[in-house]
């Protein structure tokens, strides 16, 4: 069955209205991009949209009671509720800092997930 969706492209300011048809899971026809990237944004957000996933942790020992982290990169929309959970568990020991990894394997994606600040030990 053929599904066809309209997305405004995030790429750049153009904001470029582009026309993604799909059939049983691939792309068969795209329309309205002016760039590659658009093309490739458009391609990739009907098929399977992915996004960075950006929460807290629990911290102890620390001068906050959470600490900001985000994944490395983009993880499926579709594992995003899992993802959360997974996140929701976790509790860290203060010193931590920026960059550091905080799960190795989020949600059996392959991505890290890593603390988007240093925090101190108080």
């Amino acid at each position: 069955m053929k599904k066809t969706e309209q997305l405004i492209c995030v790429n750049c300011p153009k904001g470029c209205r582009i026309t993604v048809t799909t059939q049983d899971g691939k792309a068969v026809e795209v329309s309205g991009y002016s760039c590659e990237n658009g093309k490739s944004y458009a391609l990739q957000e009907s098929i399977c949209p992915m996004r960075i996933l950006t929460s807290t942790v629990k911290i102890h020992h620390g001068p906050l009671q959470v600490l900001p982290v985000m994944s490395e990169k983009e993880i499926p929309l579709h594992v995003w509720r899992q993802a959360m959970e997974e996140v929701k568990s976790v509790c860290v020991e203060a010193p931590v800092s920026i960059g550091q990894i905080i799960l190795e394997d989020l949600c059996g994606t392959g991505v890290r997930l890593i603390a988007s600040r240093s925090m101190k030990r108080i």
